[in-house]
Protein backbone atom coordinates (compact mmCIF):
# COMPACT_ATOMS: atom_id res chain seq x y z
CA UNK A 1 0.00 0.00 0.00
CA UNK A 2 1.52 3.26 -1.19
CA UNK A 3 0.75 6.06 1.14
CA UNK A 4 0.25 9.66 0.75
CA UNK A 5 -0.73 13.13 2.84
CA UNK A 6 -3.57 13.71 1.22
CA UNK A 7 -4.74 16.48 4.21
CA UNK A 8 -1.54 18.64 4.26
CA UNK A 9 -2.29 21.17 1.21
CA UNK A 10 -6.32 21.43 2.74
CA UNK A 11 -5.09 21.68 6.36
CA UNK A 12 -2.50 24.24 5.34
CA UNK A 13 -4.92 26.18 3.24
CA UNK A 14 -7.53 26.17 5.68
CA UNK A 15 -4.78 27.60 8.32
CA UNK A 16 -4.25 30.96 5.72
CA UNK A 17 -8.03 31.09 5.60
CA UNK A 18 -8.30 31.12 9.12
CA UNK A 19 -5.37 33.55 9.32
CA UNK A 20 -6.99 36.31 7.23
CA UNK A 21 -9.90 35.59 9.60
CA UNK A 22 -8.25 36.03 12.24
CA UNK A 23 -7.03 39.79 11.31
CA UNK A 24 -10.43 40.93 10.48
CA UNK A 25 -11.63 40.27 14.06
CA UNK A 26 -7.95 41.88 15.10
CA UNK A 27 -9.75 44.62 13.86
CA UNK A 28 -12.81 44.76 14.56
CA UNK A 29 -12.53 43.07 18.46
CA UNK A 30 -11.16 44.61 21.75
CA UNK A 31 -8.32 42.51 22.97
CA UNK A 32 -6.66 41.98 26.46
CA UNK A 33 -3.85 41.81 27.88
CA UNK A 34 -4.16 37.86 28.71
CA UNK A 35 -1.73 35.48 27.89
CA UNK A 36 -1.69 31.56 27.44
CA UNK A 37 1.21 31.17 29.90
CA UNK A 38 0.87 33.68 32.25
CA UNK A 39 4.48 34.67 31.23
CA UNK A 40 3.69 34.99 27.78
CA UNK A 41 1.36 38.19 26.60
CA UNK A 42 -1.42 37.23 23.75
CA UNK A 43 -4.09 38.58 22.32
CA UNK A 44 -7.35 37.10 23.75
CA UNK A 45 -10.50 37.05 21.50
CA UNK A 46 -14.32 35.97 22.75
CA UNK A 47 -15.99 33.51 20.99
CA UNK A 48 -19.34 32.04 20.83
CA UNK A 49 -19.48 28.33 23.10
CA UNK A 50 -20.67 26.72 19.56
CA UNK A 51 -17.39 27.15 18.15
CA UNK A 52 -14.83 26.92 21.35
CA UNK A 53 -12.52 23.75 20.50
CA UNK A 54 -13.07 20.54 21.20
CA UNK A 55 -12.50 18.60 23.58
CA UNK A 56 -12.35 21.58 25.92
CA UNK A 57 -15.86 22.47 25.75
CA UNK A 58 -15.95 24.49 29.16
CA UNK A 59 -13.65 27.39 27.90
CA UNK A 60 -15.37 29.97 25.40
CA UNK A 61 -12.14 32.18 24.90
CA UNK A 62 -8.51 30.78 23.97
CA UNK A 63 -5.42 32.12 22.44
CA UNK A 64 -2.83 30.35 21.20
CA UNK A 65 0.74 32.42 20.85
CA UNK A 66 1.92 31.49 16.92
CA UNK A 67 5.39 29.67 17.50
CA UNK A 68 7.95 31.29 16.24
CA UNK A 69 10.90 29.60 14.16
CA UNK A 70 13.88 27.03 15.77
CA UNK A 71 16.58 29.49 16.70
CA UNK A 72 20.02 27.97 15.78
CA UNK A 73 18.97 24.52 15.21
CA UNK A 74 19.12 22.34 11.96
CA UNK A 75 16.93 20.64 11.02
CA UNK A 76 17.26 16.66 11.35
CA UNK A 77 17.80 14.42 8.41
CA UNK A 78 14.22 12.56 7.21
CA UNK A 79 14.83 8.88 6.90
CA UNK A 80 12.82 6.35 5.32
CA UNK A 81 11.39 6.39 1.72
CA UNK A 82 12.55 9.31 -0.59
CA UNK A 83 9.37 9.69 -2.14
CA UNK A 84 8.00 13.29 -0.28
CA UNK A 85 4.23 12.61 -0.53
CA UNK A 86 5.07 9.88 2.30
CA UNK A 87 3.67 10.78 5.45
CA UNK A 88 5.89 12.41 7.71
CA UNK A 89 6.38 11.61 11.23
CA UNK A 90 8.60 13.64 13.97
CA UNK A 91 9.43 11.96 17.30
CA UNK A 92 10.44 14.00 19.85
CA UNK A 93 13.13 12.25 22.67
CA UNK A 94 12.30 14.42 26.15
CA UNK A 95 15.02 16.33 27.67
CA UNK A 96 17.82 15.54 27.32
CA UNK A 97 21.56 17.72 27.97
CA UNK A 98 21.55 19.11 31.27
CA UNK A 99 18.22 18.20 32.06
CA UNK A 100 17.84 14.53 33.03
CA UNK A 101 14.46 14.66 33.51
CA UNK A 102 12.82 11.98 35.86
CA UNK A 103 15.33 9.61 37.73
CA UNK A 104 14.98 6.40 39.01
CA UNK A 105 16.53 6.65 42.60
CA UNK A 106 17.28 3.27 42.89
CA UNK A 107 18.65 2.47 39.85
CA UNK A 108 19.83 5.84 38.14
CA UNK A 109 17.80 5.41 34.81
CA UNK A 110 17.54 8.78 33.68
CA UNK A 111 14.51 10.08 31.21
CA UNK A 112 16.70 11.62 28.99
CA UNK A 113 18.53 8.55 27.87
CA UNK A 114 15.04 6.28 27.89
CA UNK A 115 12.98 8.42 26.01
CA UNK A 116 15.84 8.82 23.04
CA UNK A 117 16.81 4.81 23.20
CA UNK A 118 12.64 4.98 22.84
CA UNK A 119 12.78 7.18 19.97
CA UNK A 120 15.49 5.58 18.21
CA UNK A 121 13.91 2.25 18.00
CA UNK A 122 10.42 3.75 17.27
CA UNK A 123 12.68 5.88 14.13
CA UNK A 124 14.08 2.46 13.34
CA UNK A 125 10.40 0.60 13.52
CA UNK A 126 9.18 3.32 10.87
CA UNK A 127 12.08 3.12 8.17
CA UNK A 128 11.54 -0.75 8.29
CA UNK A 129 8.22 -0.19 7.83
CA UNK A 130 9.10 1.74 4.37
CA UNK A 131 5.43 3.22 4.76
CA UNK A 132 6.31 6.64 6.66
CA UNK A 133 9.00 9.11 6.61
CA UNK A 134 10.58 9.62 10.22
CA UNK A 135 12.72 12.10 11.83
CA UNK A 136 14.19 12.75 15.41
CA UNK A 137 14.14 16.06 16.43
CA UNK A 138 17.23 15.42 18.78
CA UNK A 139 19.08 11.44 18.04
CA UNK A 140 22.25 12.81 20.46
CA UNK A 141 22.43 13.91 24.35
CA UNK A 142 21.25 17.73 23.56
CA UNK A 143 18.84 19.86 24.82
CA UNK A 144 16.28 21.80 23.13
CA UNK A 145 13.79 24.42 24.22
CA UNK A 146 10.08 23.46 23.81
CA UNK A 147 9.43 25.74 21.12
CA UNK A 148 12.52 24.46 19.12
CA UNK A 149 10.69 20.74 19.68
CA UNK A 150 7.62 21.35 17.90
CA UNK A 151 9.27 24.41 15.99
CA UNK A 152 11.65 21.27 13.88
CA UNK A 153 8.25 19.87 13.30
CA UNK A 154 6.01 22.08 11.84
CA UNK A 155 9.63 23.42 9.65
CA UNK A 156 9.44 19.90 7.93
CA UNK A 157 5.65 20.04 7.71
CA UNK A 158 5.33 16.89 9.64
CA UNK A 159 1.89 14.95 9.43
CA UNK A 160 2.29 14.08 13.33
CA UNK A 161 4.59 15.23 16.35
CA UNK A 162 5.07 12.49 18.96
CA UNK A 163 7.30 13.52 22.00
CA UNK A 164 8.39 10.90 24.01
CA UNK A 165 8.55 10.76 27.94
CA UNK A 166 8.56 9.19 31.17
CA UNK A 167 6.63 9.90 34.24
CA UNK A 168 7.81 9.93 38.03
CA UNK A 169 5.09 10.38 41.07
CA UNK A 170 6.09 10.38 44.69
CA UNK A 171 3.58 7.27 44.78
CA UNK A 172 6.22 4.77 43.60
CA UNK A 173 3.12 2.21 43.20
CA UNK A 174 1.91 4.53 40.12
CA UNK A 175 3.01 2.59 37.04
CA UNK A 176 1.41 1.94 33.02
CA UNK A 177 1.56 4.39 29.98
CA UNK A 178 -0.50 7.90 29.33
CA UNK A 179 -1.11 9.55 26.29
CA UNK A 180 -1.59 13.31 26.19
CA UNK A 181 -3.27 15.60 24.44
CA UNK A 182 -3.69 19.82 24.02
CA UNK A 183 -6.28 21.23 26.15
CA UNK A 184 -6.43 24.51 28.33
CA UNK A 185 -8.35 22.69 30.94
CA UNK A 186 -6.38 19.92 32.79
CA UNK A 187 -8.32 16.53 32.91
CA UNK A 188 -7.33 15.95 36.44
CA UNK A 189 -5.16 16.85 39.04
CA UNK A 190 -2.21 15.17 37.77
CA UNK A 191 -2.59 16.24 34.33
CA UNK A 192 -2.14 19.78 35.93
CA UNK A 193 1.00 18.20 37.64
CA UNK A 194 2.73 17.19 34.89
CA UNK A 195 1.99 19.94 32.75
CA UNK A 196 3.44 22.17 34.88
CA UNK A 197 6.60 20.06 35.50
CA UNK A 198 7.10 19.75 32.12
CA UNK A 199 6.52 23.20 31.02
CA UNK A 200 9.69 24.20 33.43
CA UNK A 201 12.10 22.27 31.25
CA UNK A 202 13.55 25.61 29.33
CA UNK A 203 14.67 26.72 32.98
CA UNK A 204 17.75 26.96 34.15
CA UNK A 205 19.25 28.32 37.17
CA UNK A 206 15.90 30.81 36.95
CA UNK A 207 16.61 31.69 33.52
CA UNK A 208 13.79 30.76 31.02
CA UNK A 209 16.03 29.51 28.18
CA UNK A 210 12.90 30.06 25.70
CA UNK A 211 11.80 33.07 26.69
CA UNK A 212 10.02 35.04 24.02
CA UNK A 213 9.98 38.46 23.33
CA UNK A 214 6.59 40.49 24.90
CA UNK A 215 5.22 40.87 21.10
CA UNK A 216 4.36 37.46 20.08
CA UNK A 217 1.12 37.53 18.36
CA UNK A 218 -1.97 34.88 18.87
CA UNK A 219 -4.65 33.57 16.69
CA UNK A 220 -8.19 33.05 17.03
CA UNK A 221 -8.71 29.49 17.30
CA UNK A 222 -10.14 28.35 14.46
CA UNK A 223 -11.03 25.51 12.18
CA UNK A 224 -7.51 24.30 11.50
CA UNK A 225 -6.45 23.96 15.34
CA UNK A 226 -9.98 22.78 15.67
CA UNK A 227 -8.91 19.76 12.86
CA UNK A 228 -5.58 19.34 14.68
CA UNK A 229 -7.04 18.90 18.20
CA UNK A 230 -9.30 16.51 17.15
CA UNK A 231 -6.84 14.59 15.24
CA UNK A 232 -4.79 14.29 18.19
CA UNK A 233 -7.19 13.22 20.19
CA UNK A 234 -8.04 10.51 17.80
CA UNK A 235 -4.51 9.06 17.35
CA UNK A 236 -4.08 9.58 21.41
CA UNK A 237 -7.50 6.97 21.23
CA UNK A 238 -5.90 5.02 18.77
CA UNK A 239 -2.76 4.45 19.74
CA UNK A 240 -4.19 3.49 22.93
CA UNK A 241 -5.82 0.99 21.24
CA UNK A 242 -3.27 -0.63 18.92
CA UNK A 243 -0.36 -0.47 21.41
CA UNK A 244 -2.27 -1.83 24.53
CA UNK A 245 -0.83 -5.34 23.40
CA UNK A 246 2.89 -4.07 23.84
CA UNK A 247 2.80 -1.50 26.48
CA UNK A 248 0.99 -1.43 30.09
CA UNK A 249 -1.36 1.35 30.37
CA UNK A 250 -3.03 2.92 32.97
CA UNK A 251 -6.96 2.71 33.60
CA UNK A 252 -7.61 6.60 32.46
CA UNK A 253 -4.95 6.67 29.66
CA UNK A 254 -5.81 9.34 27.91
CA UNK A 255 -5.93 12.68 29.33
CA UNK A 256 -5.42 16.42 28.69
CA UNK A 257 -3.09 18.95 29.45
CA UNK A 258 -1.82 22.35 28.65
CA UNK A 259 1.88 20.99 27.73
CA UNK A 260 3.89 24.06 25.52
CA UNK A 261 5.60 21.25 23.68
CA UNK A 262 1.91 20.02 21.81
CA UNK A 263 1.10 23.72 20.80
CA UNK A 264 1.69 23.99 17.01
CA UNK A 265 -1.47 24.82 15.75
CA UNK A 266 -1.17 23.18 12.44
CA UNK A 267 0.37 19.86 13.53
CA UNK A 268 -1.64 16.77 15.12
CA UNK A 269 0.72 16.53 18.74
CA UNK A 270 0.87 13.86 21.25
CA UNK A 271 2.89 13.40 24.21
CA UNK A 272 3.22 9.49 25.25
CA UNK A 273 4.23 9.11 28.95
CA UNK A 274 5.41 5.45 28.07
CA UNK A 275 5.31 4.51 31.82
CA UNK A 276 6.84 5.74 35.38
CA UNK A 277 10.56 6.07 36.37
CA UNK A 278 9.87 5.95 39.87
CA UNK A 279 8.23 2.55 39.51
CA UNK A 280 10.86 -0.06 39.51
CA UNK A 281 9.20 -2.52 37.73
CA UNK A 282 7.85 0.35 34.59
CA UNK A 283 11.72 1.91 35.16
CA UNK A 284 13.22 -1.57 33.81
CA UNK A 285 10.38 -2.10 30.83
CA UNK A 286 11.71 1.46 30.31
CA UNK A 287 15.81 0.69 30.19
CA UNK A 288 15.36 -2.85 28.45
CA UNK A 289 15.41 -3.33 24.79
CA UNK A 290 13.17 -5.46 24.72
CA UNK A 291 10.31 -3.05 26.68
CA UNK A 292 11.49 -0.57 23.98
CA UNK A 293 11.04 -2.57 20.80
CA UNK A 294 7.88 -3.53 22.44
CA UNK A 295 7.23 0.58 22.99
CA UNK A 296 8.15 0.96 19.11
CA UNK A 297 6.19 -1.72 17.90
CA UNK A 298 2.90 -0.48 19.63
CA UNK A 299 3.40 3.43 18.56
CA UNK A 300 4.64 1.97 14.76
CA UNK A 301 1.39 0.05 14.05
CA UNK A 302 -0.63 3.15 15.66
CA UNK A 303 0.58 5.38 13.20
CA UNK A 304 0.54 3.02 10.23
CA UNK A 305 -3.60 2.44 11.31
CA UNK A 306 -3.42 6.36 11.65
CA UNK A 307 -2.19 6.95 7.99
CA UNK A 308 -4.53 4.12 6.91
CA UNK A 309 -7.45 5.82 8.50
CA UNK A 310 -6.40 9.33 6.55
CA UNK A 311 -6.44 7.86 2.79
CA UNK A 312 -9.16 5.71 3.13
CA UNK A 313 -11.03 8.87 4.16
CA UNK A 314 -9.32 10.52 1.39
CA UNK A 315 -10.27 8.27 -1.12
CA UNK A 316 -14.07 8.21 0.20
CA UNK A 317 -13.85 11.93 -0.29
CA UNK A 318 -12.75 11.36 -3.70
CA UNK A 319 -9.73 13.23 -2.85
Amino acid sequence: MRWTAPGRAVHKRRMLQSLALASMILSAAPASADGLDGDRPGLRFDVPAHMAPRPAKRLHSITVPIPPVARGVSLPPVEGPRDASRPLVVIDAGHGGHDPGAVNRETGEREKDVTLAIAQAIRDELVKSGRVRVALTRDDDRFLVLQERYGIARQLNADLFISIHADSADNDKARGATVYTLSETASDREASRLAARENKADVLNGINLGGQSGDVSSILIDLTQRESMNMSVAFARLLQREAAPYVPFRGNAHRFASLIVLKAPDTPSVLFETGYLSNNADAAFLASREGQANIARGVARAIEVHFARKLAASRDRGG
